[in-house]
């Protein structure tokens, strides 16, 4: 299929808008139930009996606990990602309503989850309906739409199972996070690294008679701050991540400057001690690296290995990477290393082109939103990046397959307190989603 008719777009749009009233009452049936990490089986059976009930022609739900929905009988399969666990609320002192109640205006949606991001894959449910409702899906496309889980805690796991496990493996994804009216092509990576030092202890009376493992790891934390902020001049020892912006240091950096640069900084701090009054006999720190176009785990750990104060203490020191092995609600263990990849598609990709392409059909060049947040998304390119990490780690990350991100609401509701989205950007999502295939050529 080409592009679509004014006709059919106008159809589209149409549709979308009559499911205003049925997508914000889903979202809100999500959102009254909790749904961290590992305990999305409430969110997993409300998103289940939708499907069903707007006519997927097959939902199930995977081992580690993903719900899928299929519509269409065609050889090239689409799939739209939403994840639908949810991080906590932190301080209920901070919200100035119920996050699981929620509330609704004429204009929002509030409650934890509605940017990050249940409202995504409400928006792909009802895109479902309406391609199937106005005859969109062709022999040649099958459309995949999946309520993800354990996101939150570990970025990708579950397109690791989807992919190696369900041995499913789409032409390409669109990610429903929340992109603010805009169309994502990329992100910086991230890893969760480990320094371990060892020391030995001793009578806090006469520290000389030991070798104490906090002042090494404080010799070490300077060099790890240098690493983030140091420039990269010849003269400079311990030259800092925006290398990777510099053509001298990196081939990919156009991407890189795209994408950002990479940072690292200390997260987390333990030691081992016999008491308050004793030499500290080991120390460890959590390092939270984000990565550029150019950097990968490899890369990472031996950047780190190769500080000036790492070095200096020699065996002392180990360098690793963090595993994940928790359970999924269903009580699946899938252990993969903490390592989330970069991953960015060209500006000329077929899924990019496809994309700007419905989307400039549909509702022009500029990205469109609620009078509330219009004026500031106005100014802000079309075609953007992510700055947080998504399932996209592995979609494309490890499994390279091609992701695009469009997605409901706004990354800086991600996380924060009386978490809001809006009702138009989700008939604007279901409308782009259902016209997209339409423009896709391989």
């Amino acid at each position: 299929m080409g592009k679509l008719t004014q006709a059919e777009l106008h159809a589209i749009k149409e549709k979308a808008e009559s499911y205003r009233a049925d997508m914000t009452a889903f979202l809100r049936a999500i959102v009254r139930n909790p749904g961290e990490s590992a305990e999305e089986a409430a969110h997993v059976e409300t998103i289940r009996r939708e499907m069903e009930k707007v006519g997927f022609d097959e939902v199930k739900v995977d081992p580690q606990g993903n719900v899928m929905g299929f519509i269409g009988s065609g050889e090239t399969l689409i799939a739209f990602d939403g994840h639908i666990d949810t991080v906590g609320i932190g301080n209920r002192d901070n919200w100035s309503f119920d996050p699981y109640e929620g509330y609704e205006n004429e204009t929002e949606i509030g409650g934890r989850g509605v940017s990050d991001q249940l409202g995504g894959t409400v928006s792909a449910v009802y895109a479902a309906k309406i391609m199937k409702e106005l005859g969109l899906l062709d022999k040649k496309y099958r459309i995949m739409v999946v309520g993800t889980v354990q996101e939150e805690d570990c970025d990708g796991l579950c397109w690791e199972y989807i992919c190696k496990e369900d041995k499913i493996r789409p032409e390409f994804v669109i990610s429903s996070e929340p992109t603010d009216g805009g169309l994502y092509r990329g992100q910086r990576g991230r890893m969760e690294i480990r320094i371990d030092v060892k020391g030995v202890s001793c009578h806090g009376s006469a520290p000389e008679r030991g070798d104490n493992a906090i002042y090494k790891m404080a010799d070490i934390l300077q060099d790890i701050r240098a690493l983030n902020n140091n420039g990269d001049a010849e003269s400079t020892e311990i030259k800092g991540l925006v290398k990777m912006l510099n053509p001298k240091f990196n081939p990919e950096w156009k991407e890189a400057r795209f994408l950002g640069r990479g940072t690292v900084t200390a997260s987390q701090i333990f030691y081992t001690s016999p008491s308050r009054c004793a030499v500290a006999d080991s120390c460890a720190v959590s390092l939270d690296r984000r990565m550029t176009v150019g950097e990968t785990w490899e890369s990472c750990l031996e950047e780190i290995r190769q500080l000036p104060a790492v070095k200096k203490y020699g065996e002392d020191v180990k360098v690793s990477m963090y595993n994940y092995d928790r359970p999924s609600y269903t009580g699946l263990v899938y252990p993969i290393e903490c390592y989330f990849p970069t991953w960015v598609i060209p500006e000329d990709h077929p899924v990019c082109t496809a994309a700007v392409a419905a989307y400039h059909d549909l509702f022009g060049e500029k990205r469109i939103g609620a009078e509330a947040v219009r004026a500031e998304r106005e100014v802000r390119p079309l075609l953007d990046k992510w700055t947080f990490s998504t399932n996209g780690v592995s979609i494309m990350g490890r499994n390279g397959i091609p992701v695009l991100g469009f997605g409901p609401g706004a990354e800086a509701q991600a996380h924060a307190p009386n978490e809001i989205t809006w009702k138009q950007d989700l008939v604007t999502c279901a409308a782009f989603y259902a016209a997209l295939p339409s423009y896709y050529e391989k």
